[in-house]
């Protein structure tokens, strides 16, 4: 297997695992069936097509970290999330669609590419999940600079405001340079009120010990679309959305997860009683005008379903 096989890989499975999420029929969020007023699923699908060569890019870079010929704090990985967000934003209307997405997908490739796989491309998550630990904390001051313009460029909504170096902060980006604060560290203040940051700096304790067990339990015997709302309701009904909870508080994102709980303990969609409370559960979070769509957890699912596509996973 040659290297530009194994990062065509890396990159198609990451490819896969977006789509398989977006085309999921998730409540409160753009799916095949359900759109947001500016937001299509015709935007995601661009977007899945869009972050091909940068994911590629990426687990090349971390083939030549495990070749030894770059250094793991060389990788980047800044730059890739704002290159890769660039290539989103050119390609497609929809405004932000994967950025939460994009962060979570960039130091999985970067690690995909530097831990050894197999002639099927297996490969071993316990070392995917070493290196992706490795990768994170390996980040750089300019890799703070990155990302922040990553953020500028994709223009999400419901950011909030953050106590320390906001990214709406024209001044952070200088801050984050004269201060030394890395990517890493960047994340560690954003912890405690957003997942994705969690992820990152607690080395991806949802993906790997909530989402993707549970979602590969799910593929076994369910279809795909089944198994990922499952999947969804699973994760959201043990953690409240921290989108929401930054869009309309703490408070309204317990209710939303107690609401999943619910759904889910009535069968999701494996029953008749789990189907019509999750359409009336749909109903209730689009009547808020997406403000109280679990994008985040949407971009956890995406997580565990990018695990499942590099474990060898197909639909």
């Amino acid at each position: 297997m040659s290297s530009q096989e194994k990062t065509q890989h890396i990159s198609k499975c990451l490819q896969l695992a977006i789509l398989l999420e977006v085309s999921a029929e998730k409540p409160g969020n753009v799916n095949l069936s359900s759109s947001f007023e500016a937001t299509t699923c015709q935007h995601f699908l661009a977007s899945a097509v869009a972050v091909g060569p940068s994911f590629q890019e990426a687990a090349n870079r971390g083939v030549l970290v495990a070749e030894g010929k770059l250094g793991v704090s060389e990788v980047g990985l800044g730059q890739l999330i704002r290159n890769c967000v660039s290539e989103v934003t050119s390609w497609q209307r929809g405004g932000n669609t994967i950025l939460g997405t994009i962060m979570l997908f960039a130091p999985i490739a970067v690690a995909a590419g530097m831990t050894p796989t197999g002639k099927d491309f297996s490969l071993d998550l316990a070392a995917l999940r070493r290196n992706i630990d490795l990768v994170v904390r390996s980040t750089t001051p300019l890799d703070s600079v990155y990302l922040y313009e990553a953020v500028d460029i994709a223009n999400p909504s419901g950011l909030g405001k953050a106590p320390d170096l906001d990214v709406n902060d024209p001044a952070s980006k200088q801050r984050l340079i004269q201060e030394n604060v890395t990517l890493f560290e960047v994340f560690k203040l954003g912890a405690s009120y957003d997942d994705i940051c969690s992820e990152w700096v607690n080395n991806f304790p949802v993906t790997f010990n909530l989402a993707f067990p549970y979602l590969t339990e799910q593929l076994k015997s369910k279809t795909a679309n089944t198994a990922v709302v499952q999947t969804f309701l699973k994760i959201l009904s043990k953690r409240p959305d921290t989108f929401i909870a930054r869009k309309v508080g703490k408070e309204m994102a317990g209710i939303v997860s107690s609401d999943a709980k619910a759904v889910l303990e009535l069968g999701g969609l494996e029953t008749e009683g789990g189907q019509a409370a999750l359409k009336r559960f749909d109903q209730k979070l689009r009547a808020t005008q997406n403000k109280c769509n679990p994008g985040t957890t949407a971009d956890l699912t995406a997580a565990a379903l990018a695990l499942c596509t590099l474990s060898g996973y197909r639909p």
